[in-house]
């Protein structure tokens, strides 16, 4: 799979079915069909925009890039050039170039050549494309010529199933009191809510511990008073 030589790596956990849709069933879907339509996804912080585009790529296979622009404005717009040659190419932070006219250009350009080629691009961003503020018209309807998707937040039985996969996906069996205990005590957010639960999968495995509510209390006080 081609990648950036940025240290930018596909999370092993960011495929297909460690990620719950809750109400995102339909734009699920569309990623997994072999459409050639250019999609463009949006939501907020957290909402499962770069797990997706991650998972498309890893389900793509060899011929998949995936490209994080807000990584990548530092670089020269002309890094984009080649990768209009992958079958699947995942652009993610789209908004982080909104305004740079140079960024601009080289989008346009690329979403031309994939075109052409057949290309199948994916755009992430905080925002819908007709909501961000473009320099450049030529792209600004080309953007606007996507499929677009809106990523829901979960509610709490979504949040809930979320853990039950990432615990799955790591070899944990996350009983109902331990879910319920960690929505009512951590911060609902769900990046949040899946780091804190790899930290306890790394404290089960040194304690020789299953995740029951007593070790959890016990694992996240320890956490607390390490931290600065």
């Amino acid at each position: 799979m081609k990648q950036l030589a940025l240290g930018v790596r596909l999370r092993a956990a960011a495929v297909f079915e460690s990620f719950a849709p809750g109400l995102n069933t339909e734009l699920v879907a569309a990623l997994r069909s072999p459409g050639a339509a250019p999609l463009w996804l949006w939501g907020g912080h957290g909402s499962g925009k770069t797990h997706l585009l991650q998972a498309t790529c890893a389900a793509a296979g060899e011929t998949a890039a995936y490209f994080p622009l807000a990584r990548s404005a530092a670089l020269p717009p002309a890094a984009l050039v080649g990768f209009e040659n992958c079958r699947v190419l995942c652009l993610d932070d789209v908004d982080a170039v909104a305004g740079d006219l140079a960024w601009e250009q080289a989008l346009f350009r690329l979403f031309n050549e994939a075109a052409e080629l057949r290309t199948r691009l994916i755009f992430a961003a905080g925002a819908a494309p007709r909501a961000l503020e473009w320099s450049l018209d030529d792209w600004r309807s080309r953007a606007a010529a996507c499929v677009v998707y809106q990523l829901r937040d979960l509610d709490e039985a979504g949040r809930v199933e979320a853990l039950r996969l990432r615990a799955a996906q790591r070899g944990l069996q996350l009983p109902q009191e331990t879910s319920d205990y960690l929505l009512r005590r951590m911060p609902r957010d769900l990046p949040s809510l899946l780091d804190i639960l790899d930290h306890l999968d790394e404290a089960s495995l040194i304690a020789q511990r299953r995740l029951t509510v007593p070790f959890i209390r016990d694992a996240l006080e320890k956490l607390a008073r390490t931290k600065p």
